[in-house]
C-alpha cells in the first residue's frame, strides 16, 4: 500500500543530514556542556555553532537565541515572562482568536491572575483587521501576540505591519512563528518583533527542541528555575543532540527555502485546483489569495460528511492528512479556528487540512486526486444530510426531460 504523508504541519521527518549531525552527541560527545572538564568543553562549542545557525536564519545575533524544549514552552515563556516583568506598567494583552492553544490557554491563565486580554476577531477568510488591533491598544497594553502563520488555514498575517504598530505605541510584540519557519522568509529585524518562537520538529529536526528569539535588552522574567543555563534565562540541562539537529535544520532551511517554496506551492496549487474541479460542495477555509498563505497548506471542507470519516478512508488508502491541528486531535469540538471564522458547525466538522513537504511528489498528488472523489461520494451516499440537501436547479435539457416524463 502507498504511504503518502500530507500532515507536515503536525510534524516532519528528521532530515538525513540532521540525524547524521546528531548521532555523535549520543555516543562519543556525550558530555554535559555545563561541565568544565574536557567532556563538557567538547560539546559546548557545538551548542554555540547551532546558536549561530539559528541566528543566521532569523537575522539576529546569536546572543539573542535561547534554546528551549518546544514551541509551546517558548510561547509560555514569552507571554508569562512578559506579564511578570511588566506587571508594574500594565496588565493588558492583545492576541487573536485563532492562535495556537499554547498562546490562548496561556492568556486564559493570565486572565485568572488579574490580566485583561483582548482576543481580536478574524473575518470569514480568517484575516485580521489592523485598525481593530491598533484601536485595542491602551495605556495598559504591555504585549501584542500574533502568530506569523496559522497552523490550520495556512494564512499569513501582516507581521511587519503589526511590528510597526507595536513599535509606534511602544508595546512589546511576540509572534509564534512555528509554522512559518522554513516555509517563508522570516526576518526579525524587518518584522520588528521582540520575541519569536520556533520548533525543531516542524523543519526536519527532532521533537523536543525549539528556540526563542529575545531581542537584546528585552526585560523578561525567567520561566524555568533550577540552573544557570542559557545565560541564566532558562534552566535545564541542554538537549545537546537536539540543539545540534535544530542548528543543521535551520541551516538547511536557509539554503533550500526558495526551492522548497516553489516545489510545495506548485503541488499544493495542483491539489487545490484538482479538488475544486472534481469534487462538488467544497469550501476553502483560508484566504482566497494563495500569496497570503503558506505555500504548503490547504484547508478545505467537504459538505455533508464528517472529516474524521474521510480521514479513516484516507488512511485505508495510505494517505495521512489531518482534521485540524495535531494539538486538538481527539476533541469532539470543532476547530476554534473554524469557529472564529464563522464556519458553520457542521461544515467545520468536515474540514481537512493537507500540509505538504518538500518530499512530496506530483505522482502522489495525482493518486490523491484519483482516490478522493469516489471516497467523498461514497460517504455522501451514506449521509442523511446529503440526501436532505436542497435540490440543485435543473438545466434546461433536464427540465425538458422531466416534462416529457410527466
Amino acid at each position: 500500500m502507498k504511504q503518502i504523508y500530507l500532515d507536515n504541519n503536525a510534524t516532519t521527518p528528521v532530515k538525513p543530514e540532521v540525524l547524521e549531525a546528531m548521532l555523535p552527541f549520543y555516543r562519543e560527545q556525550f558530555g554535559n556542556p555545563s561541565s568544565v572538564h574536557w567532556a563538557g568543553r567538547m560539546v559546548s562549542g557545538a551548542i554555540e555553532k547551532a546558536r549561530e545557525q539559528v541566528a543566521a536564519l532569523l537575522n539576529c545575533s546569536p546572543a539573542e537565541v535561547i534554546f528551549l524544549s518546544c514551541g509551546s514552552e517558548g510561547d509560555n515563556f514569552a507571554i508569562k515572562g512578559t506579564a511578570e516583568a511588566l506587571r508594574d506598567k500594565g496588565n493588558h494583552i492583545i492576541t487573536t482568536s485563532v492562535e495556537h492553544p499554547a498562546v490562548l490557554e496561556t492568556c486564559e491563565y493570565l486572565e485568572k491572575q488579574g490580566f485583561e486580554v483582548t482576543y481580536l476577531k478574524v473575518d470569514s477568510d480568517g484575516m485580521l483587521d489592523l485598525d481593530e488591533l491598533e484601536a485595542a491598544i491602551t495605556d495598559k497594553t504591555i504585549l501584542i501576540s500574533v502568530m506569523w502563520a496559522n497552523n490550520e488555514t495556512g494564512n499569513l498575517y501582516p507581521i511587519e505591519e503589526i511590528g510597526r504598530i507595536a513599535r509606534r505605541h511602544k508595546v512589546r510584540f511576540h509572534t509564534d512563528a512555528v509554522q512559518a519557519i522554513g516555509k517563508v522568509p522570516v526576518d526579525v529585524q524587518r518584522a520588528q518583533v521582540d520575541m519569536l518562537v520556533l520548533s525543531g520538529h516542524k523543519i526536519g529536526a527532532p521533537k523536543g527542541v525549539g528556540a526563542m528569539y529575545l531581542r537584546r535588552g528585552t526585560r523578561i522574567t525567567r520561566f524555568m528555575h533550577g540552573g544557570h543555563q542559557e545565560r541564566n534565562r532558562r534552566a535545564g540541562t541542554h538537549n545537546v543532540a537536539g540543539i545540534v539537529g535544530l542548528g543543521v535544520a535551520c541551516e538547511l532551511a536557509r539554503k533550500n527555502q526558495a526551492a522548497d517554496y516553489a516545489s510545495v506551492r506548485r503541488l499544493r496549487d495542483k491539489l487545490e485546483q484538482g479538488i475544486l474541479a472534481t469534487v462538488p460542495h467544497v469550501k476553502l477555509n483560508c484566504h482566497p489569495n494563495p500569496d497570503l498563505r503558506l505555500p504548503n497548506t490547504l484547508n478545505v471542507s467537504f459538505d455533508y460528511i464528517e472529516g474524521e470519516s474521510l480521514l479513516l478512508f484516507f488512511d485505508m488508502k495510505g494517505i495521512a492528512a489531518s482534521s485540524g491541528s495535531a494539538c486538538t486531535s481527539g476533541s469532539l469540538e470543532p476547530s476554534h479556528v473554524m469557529r472564529a471564522m464563522g464556519v458553520d458547525i457542521v461544515l467545520a466538522h468536515s474540514s481537512i487540512r493537507f500540509s505538504l513537504g518538500p518530499d512530496n511528489t506530483e505522482e502522489e498528488i495525482d493518486y490523491i486526486l484519483s482516490e478522493l472523489p469516489p471516497i467523498v461520494q461514497r460517504l455522501r451516499d451514506m449521509s442523511p444530510l446529503y440526501h436532505r440537501r436542497e435540490p440543485t436547479p435543473l438545466h434546461c435539457d433536464e427540465c425538458r426531460m422531466v416534462q416529457k416524463v410527466s
